[in-house]
C-alpha cells in the first residue's frame, strides 16, 4: 500500500473503510478496529471480541511496507516453511539461524527416522519453490530420517536463490524488544519496530517476528518436579547424562557399548532408545538396560491398543512391554529422580522414596520445554502450565489431548499481547508434547496470510492427514523393523514370516516371548534376534481375528480425512 494511504483518514464507517482496504490515521484506525474494521486489507469476519487481537495482527501487517523485513528465527522445517510463504506474499523476511547450516538441530537427530511419510514432512509453498528450480521430489510414502529431511529437503530449500540471499547462519538470537520502549511503556509501543539483538551484540530492526527456535536446545529435566535433580548440573555429573535419542548405534555407541544404562521417561523418545539399547545388547556384550519411569505403572506408555487415543502408544507399547516381559529391559516404576552423584565415576540416581539406581550411563528423555528468555522485554501472555499462548493451551493440553484431538489453528490461537509476534512450530506448544510438523507449516501459513492482510485465507485453517494420525507408530515401526533386519543381515521377509509363525504358536505358547522363541526355532532364526523383531513388530500381536493375524497384519490400516478448523487432526 501507498504511503498516503498509510496516513488517510478512514472512509467513513467501518465497513466502508474495510471495503476501500483503506489505512487510517493511529486515531482513526484505533476507533475503526474497535467497532469492526481490520484497517489494512479485507476482513470478511464480522466483529466479535477476538477481533481486538486480530486488529492488533493487523497493525503489524501494516508496518510489513516499511523499510523493516520480517525476521524469522530459525531455519529448520517450520522456520523454512515461513520464509517461503512470505516469499510467495511478497513481503520482506530475514531468517536467523543459529547454527552453521540449514535443519542444524535436526541434524542432531539425524538418525532418528519419523513416524511420518515425506507427503506430510513437506510445506506446500517450499514445494512449489523446490519444484519449479526441478527438485527431485522424495517418494511421497517413504519414512525419512532426520538426516534425510536435511540433506534431501531443508538445505536444497535454504538454497534456493529466493531464499537463499535471505538467511543468516551462525546468527543465535539473545534478546527481541522495540525500538525506544520497554516491556512497560504503552504509548507508541505498537507502531515500534522490533529489535532482534543477536549474540554478536548487533542488533536487527524487524516489522513482525515468527520464532520458530524449536525446543531442542531446552530439554526437560530428571528432576521429577521440574526442578533439575539435586546434582544434575554439577559438571562431573553432567559427563554421564545423555539427552534425549542419542545415537546408540551410531556415533554415540561407545558410551552406551558394553555399560549399564538408565532410561528415565516414559515417551516416544524413550522408547526409541530403549529399542535401540536392546539392539545393541545382542551386538555388545556386558550391555544392560534399566528402564525408570516417575509413574506407578507403564499403562500410560503401552497404551491401549487400537482403543487409545494415540494409536502409535499402543503400537509401540506392546514391543516394550515384550522386551520387559523377557528381563532385556529392567524395569523400574515410580522413580522420581530427586538426586543424581557420581560414585566412583558411576551415576547414582535417588528417588523421593530414597531408592538408588547406579549406571555407567543416564538417558533423560524426559521431553522439552520452550525458552522465553528471549522475549523477556515483550508483552507475552502464556498459559500457566504449558507456556503456551492461553488460546492455544486448552485445545493441546496433553493431559485431556493426544495429537489426534488437536484441531487446526493459526494466527488467532497464537497471537499475543504484543502484535506482530508470534512463537510457532514445537515452541508455539510449550510443554505439550503432541505438536507435529504438519500443523506447524499450517501456522505459518496463516500467520503469513496475516501480516499481508488476507484474513479470509489466515482464517482457512485446514490440514489434510491420515486418520490414524501421522503420529501413529504403526509405519513408523514397520520402517524400524525393515532397517534392524538389514543390520542383521536377515532377508527382508523374515519379520513377517517370523510374526507370522508366531501367531500361529501363540495359543499352544501361552506368551509372545514364547510364542516368538517357537517361531525362531522353527524358522531357524536366533531366539534373542528373534525377541528385537518382535518388539518393533509388536503391534502385529494385538490382532482382533485370526484370519488377521495369519496374514501378519497390524490390527489398522491408515486411511485419509480433511479436517477444517473445527475438528481433530493428527499429522
Amino acid at each position: 500500500m501507498s504511503e498516503d494511504q498509510t496516513a488517510a483518514p478512514c472512509c467513513g464507517t467501518a465497513q466502508a473503510a474495510e471495503q476501500a482496504s483503506a489505512c487510517c490515521d493511529p486515531g482513526a484506525k484505533t476507533a475503526a478496529a474497535t467497532a469492526g474494521a481490520s484497517c489494512c486489507g479485507p476482513s470478511n469476519v464480522s466483529a466479535t471480541d477476538d477481533d481486538t487481537a486480530a486488529a492488533q495482527t493487523a497493525e503489524a501487517a501494516r508496518r510489513v511496507d516499511g523499510p523493516h523485513p520480517i525476521v524469522v528465527i530459525g531455519a529448520g522445517p517450520v522456520g523454512l516453511a515461513a520464509a517461503a510463504h512470505l516469499h510467495e506474499r511478497g513481503l520482506p523476511f530475514t531468517v536467523l539461524e543459529a547454527g552453521p547450516s540449514a535443519g542444524a538441530a535436526v541434524a542432531e537427530w539425524g538418525h532418528v527416522r519419523l513416524f511420518s511419510p515425506w507427503r506430510y514432512n513437506v510445506d506446500h509453498a517450499a514445494r512449489r519453490l523446490l519444484e519449479a528450480a526441478g527438485w527431485a521430489d522424495p517418494d511421497p510414502d517413504v519414512l525419512p530420517t532426520g538426516a534425510d529431511l536435511v540433506e534431501a529437503y531443508l538445505q536444497p530449500l535454504a538454497k534456493l536463490p529466493q531464499l537463499a540471499p535471505h538467511v543468516r547462519y551462525d546468527a543465535p538470537v539473545s534478546a527481541i524488544g522495540r525500538v525506544g520502549v520497554d516491556r512497560v511503556k504503552t504509548a507508541g509501543r505498537e507502531n515500534a519496530p522490533f529489535v532482534v539483538r543477536l549474540a554478536t551484540g548487533q542488533d536487527v530492526l524487524a516489522a513482525a517476528v515468527i520464532d520458530a527456535s524449536g525446543t531442542w536446545r531446552t530439554p526437560n529435566v530428571l528432576g521429577a518436579n521440574g526442578l533439575p535433580a539435586h546434582g544434575e548440573t554439577d559438571p562431573q555429573t553432567a559427563t554421564l547424562i545423555n539427552g534425549a535419542l542419542p545415537d546408540v548405534l551410531g556415533a554415540d555407541r561407545d558410551r552406551f557399548a558394553g555399560r549399564h544404562t538408565v532410561v528415565v521417561g516414559a515417551g516416544h523418545s524413550a522408547a526409541n532408545t530403549l529399542l535401540a539399547l536392546a539392539e545393541l545388547v545382542e551386538q555388545e556384550p556386558g550391555t544392560t538396560i534399566t528402564w525408570a519411569t516417575r509413574g506407578g505403572s507403564i499403562d500410560r506408555a503401552i497404551g491401549g491398543g487400537d482403543a487409545d487415543a494415540l494409536p502409535g502408544r499402543g503400537a509401540l507399547g506392546t514391543g516394550i512391554k515384550l522386551l520387559v516381559d523377557t528381563d532385556r529391559v529392567q524395569l523400574v516404576t515410580g522413580f522420581a529422580v530427586h538426586a543424581v552423584t557420581t560414585v566412583n565415576g558411576h551415576a547414582e540416581l535417588t528417588a523421593a522414596d530414597g531408592r538408588t539406581l547406579t549406571a555407567d550411563r543416564i538417558v533423560a528423555a524426559t521431553g522439552f520445554r520452550p525458552d522465553h528468555t528471549i522475549a523477556a522485554e515483550l508483552r507475552l501472555d502464556l498459559d500457566p502450565a504449558l507456556g503456551c499462548t492461553r488460546t492455544l493451551a486448552p485445545l493441546i493440553d496433553p493431559n485431556e489431548h493426544s495429537c489426534g484431538t488437536v484441531r487446526p489453528h493459526g494466527v488467532d490461537e497464537l497471537t499475543q499481547p504484543e502484535p506482530g509476534y508470534f512463537a510457532v512450530g514445537m515452541k508455539s506448544y510449550g510443554r505439550a508434547p503432541t505438536f507435529l510438523m504438519a500443523t506447524g507449516y499450517e501456522q505459518v501459513r496463516s500467520i503469513t496470510a496475516a501480516l499481508a492482510g488476507d484474513w479470509t485465507a489466515a482464517r482457512d485453517v485446514q490440514l489434510d492427514l491420515p486418520e490414524t494420525g501421522v503420529c501413529s507408530a504403526t509405519q513408523g515401526y514397520k520402517a524400524l523393523l525393515d532397517d534392524a533386519t538389514a543390520r542383521y543381515g536377515l532377508a527382508p521377509d523374515i519379520p513377517n514370516q517370523l510374526i507370522s509363525a508366531a501367531l500361529r504358536h501363540l495359543p499352544t505358547a501361552g506368551t509372545v516371548a514364547a510364542a516368538t522363541r517357537a517361531a525362531a526355532d522353527e524358522l531357524g532364526i536366533d531366539p534373542d534376534i528373534a525377541l528385537q523383531l518382535a518388539a518393533l513388530a509388536g503391534n502385529q500381536f494385538d490382532t482382533t481375528s485370526q484370519d488377521t493375524a495369519d496374514a501378519g497384519l497390524p490390527r489398522a490400516e491408515l486411511g485419509l480425512v480433511t479436517v477444517s478448523s473445527g475438528g481433530g487432526c493428527c499429522g
